[in-house]
This record gives structure tokens, sequence and C-alpha cells, in this order.
């Protein structure tokens, strides 16, 4: 792998790093880009389940799904890149980026849109689902659950789903888990899809 080509990656981070740093000090920007089922349902403002993946609470959620991007966005470009050539293998990364970060928004919308309590942001779906697509290509490689356990990624990525689920369901630590299993099941299903793909 090389970063020079990893474009789609670097503006990714680029991006969700120089909206987040602004959005810090402008809570009205937040609010306005934010996760809102509520306020979806009422005005249509869909363009939420997209703009919510580029603002952050706090530098460390921030940093997190930064690195969590760099780690395998990258990895994943570049095996696009090397598959499909340049301009069609970044093009179909950011298009699945993109979708996953949208559909990954779906099930809590539908869940909370009658909740006006109930608000997120982050890009943790999307992430989540690239996370899932190396999982998908390397299965018995080793990754490290909170950063110091290491586990082949096929377990470490059962033991993620089997916690997001609990969490969606038991925790209410303001924290969208539901985006994260079901951002992590659509990079399974693309992941596979994609492996078929001949163009």
């Amino acid at each position: 792998m090389t970063d020079s080509m990893s474009y789609v990656t670097w503006g990714l981070l680029i991006l969700m790093a120089g909206i987040s740093i602004s959005a810090f000090s402008r809570y009205s920007m937040i609010e306005a880009m934010r996760h809102y089922p509520y306020q979806e349902s009422r005005d249509h403002s869909f363009y939420r389940w997209m703009s919510c993946g580029f603002v952050h609470c706090n530098y460390l959620h921030m940093i997190l799904n930064a690195f969590v991007l760099y780690q395998f966005g990258s990895v994943i470009e570049h095996l696009y890149v090397a598959r499909f050539g340049s301009v069609p293998g970044s093009s179909l990364f950011l298009t699945v980026y993109l979708l996953i970060l949208i559909l990954s928004c779906l099930p809590t919308y539908f869940r909370h849109r009658n909740n006006p309590s109930y608000a997120s942001i982050g890009a943790s779906g999307a992430i989540s689902g690239i996370l899932f697509i190396y999982i998908y290509h390397f299965p018995l490689n080793t990754l490290y659950f909170y950063g110091v356990i290491p586990l082949p990624a096929i377990l470490m990525g059962v033991l993620y789903l089997v916690y997001s689920w609990w969490a969606a369901r038991n925790t209410h630590d303001g924290i969208d888990h539901e985006a994260h299993y079901y951002g992590a099941l659509l990079g399974i299903v693309s992941g596979i899809i994609i492996d078929k793909l001949n163009f």
C-alpha cells in the first residue's frame, strides 16, 4: 500500500478534520449537520444522513474515527485501485463509503423519528463499514482489541457485532451503536458484492 494511491481516504480525512474542528466552536454547525431523526421526519432534512459523518463531539472522537479510517480506508482504497484502476477504484471506494454512511443512519431514523431528545454525530457507521470490508478481505490478519489484545480480524469482527447489537438495545450513552452495527453489516455485504464485480 502507498499513501499516494489513497487520495479519497486523505480527502475524507481532511474534510472531516476541517469541518469537525470548525464545528467545535460553532454549535450551530453541529445542530445543522447532526443526525436528528425527529427533525428529519418533519422537515425532510435528509442531507443530515451524510452531513452527520463530518462532525464530531470532541477531538478524541474525531481522532479515533480518523485513525481507523486512515488505517483501513487506505488499504481498501488501494485494493480497489489495484483491481479496477485509479479513477474507477477510488470512485468506487468513495461511493461505498458515502452509501454506508447514509444507509447506516436509516435504522436510527425509523427508531427515533418521534423522539425529540435523540440526535447523533460522527462517521462511525461508515468507518465500521470500511473496517468490515477489510475484515472480509483479510479475516486472519491480527487486529488489536481496544488497542492491546491481539485477535484475528474475523473474531474481533464477531465481538464488535455482538457488542454493538447489545449496546444498541441496552445502553443510553449517546453513541449510535445501531449505526455501528448496520454499518458493519453493510460493509460485509459491500465487500461480497464488489468481490463479484468485473469491469
